[in-house]
């Protein structure tokens, strides 16, 4: 291996001095080295070998016709940005106003002429090392923020998984509860109203009996897809409730927009024509659908509004389903009823 130890592949040193004869010996001492050299007798054809080329360090002289060593060190910064290779600035000047100036426009380190060779090998060698080591944690950092990019992807999928009912591609009943428990809240302090539809597909049981479990599946697949196009707006949930039932969360919609919601999507879902022969009210899959809605209060749970939507749709079921019911009791209703209920419950 050479002395330049790079793991890869020669050290590529770009030497820019207006002296030929220098030129050619820096070549020869530092090919000896292992390094790639290129040359440059200016300025301008220096920056034109970077612009085009991928050189790791530039043995630059201070001092030259045109553009200086100095002009062209800036430029060379201006044009590389965060990507410069080290600079070792080779000059006659010695004084503190010319060294300070030199680390000014960007020069990593510096010799003087006439030129000490163990020190230039030394100070060659120290300076690709450490540029070496600064592309190393480069790289580490930039795996890292893709190793770190790829766990956040990974993460919220498993989030939107755990929220995502796997056969619909919809909310599942964990994201359902916990959308409702935000928009109650959040209404609550609003003083919207908050409207929930519960859903059942009528007779399914029969219906997997009849055509199995895979056409079932694809059955509610289009279930889910008319909930889906009939509540657009951003703010609405579309949720698998279980099993058949499905359900939506629609904030600031009072009762009368939600049962107009509601019957678009029982109308939906009968005009898709998915054939069920042993359906008791139909030929067709058809929908019974119960709507409930009320201005929360944020002393009171939003369990109040989901029991009176699954009332709602108890009676559907009762009345012969393929229907929607609604129950128009306000929260003052259902508090009041559920503390008769407890008060008849205690005297049991």
């Amino acid at each position: 291996m050479s002395e330049s130890n790079h793991p890869e592949q020669p050290s590529r040193i770009l030497i820019v001095d207006d002296e030929k004869t220098l030129r050619l010996v820096l070549r020869r001492t530092l090919e000896k080295q292992g390094y790639s050299i290129l040359e440059a007798a200016n300025g301008k054809d220096a920056l034109q070998i970077c612009a085009e080329q991928s050189v790791d360090m530039v043995l630059l002289d201070a001092m030259m016709p045109g553009m200086d060593g100095f002009t062209c060190c800036t430029k060379l910064h201006e044009m590389q940005l965060q990507d410069v290779p080290p600079v070792l600035m080779v000059t006659v000047l010695e004084d503190s106003k010319s060294v300070d100036l030199a680390f000014e426009v960007g020069a990593t380190d510096y010799v003087t002429k006439p030129i000490h060779w163990p020190v230039l090998r030394q100070r060659v060698r120290r300076l690709l090392q450490q540029r070496w080591m600064m592309q190393e944690i480069h790289r580490k950092m930039e795996t890292e923020q893709a190793l770190i990019a790829q766990l956040e992807a990974a993460n919220r999928e498993l989030q939107r998984l755990a929220t995502v009912d796997g056969l619909t591609e919809i909310a599942n009943r964990r994201r359902f509860n916990d959308y409702l428990n935000w928009a109650w809240q959040h209404l609550a302090r609003e003083g919207s109203f908050l409207s929930i539809v519960l859903c059942d597909v009528d007779f399914f049981k029969q219906y997997n009996d009849t055509y199995g479990h895979q056409t079932g599946d694809a059955c509610l697949h289009q279930v889910a897809e008319v909930l889906t196009q009939v509540a657009k707006r951003s703010t609405d949930l579309v949720a698998r409730y279980g099993g058949e039932e499905f359900a939506l969360i629609l904030l600031n919609t009072n009762l009368e927009g939600a049962i107009y919601l509601a019957e678009q999507v029982r109308d939906q879902v009968k005009k898709l024509a998915i054939p069920h022969a042993k359906s008791k009210i139909a030929p067709v899959v058809t929908l019974s659908c119960g709507v409930a809605s009320v201005i929360p209060q944020p002393d009171f749970s939003e369990d109040l509004l989901l029991s009176v939507a699954d009332d709602s749709l108890y009676e559907a079921k009762m009345q012969g389903r393929d229907r929607v019911v609604s129950n128009t009791r306000t929260l003052a209703d259902i508090l009041e009823e559920k503390q008769i209920r407890g008060t008849i419950e205690g005297d049991r």
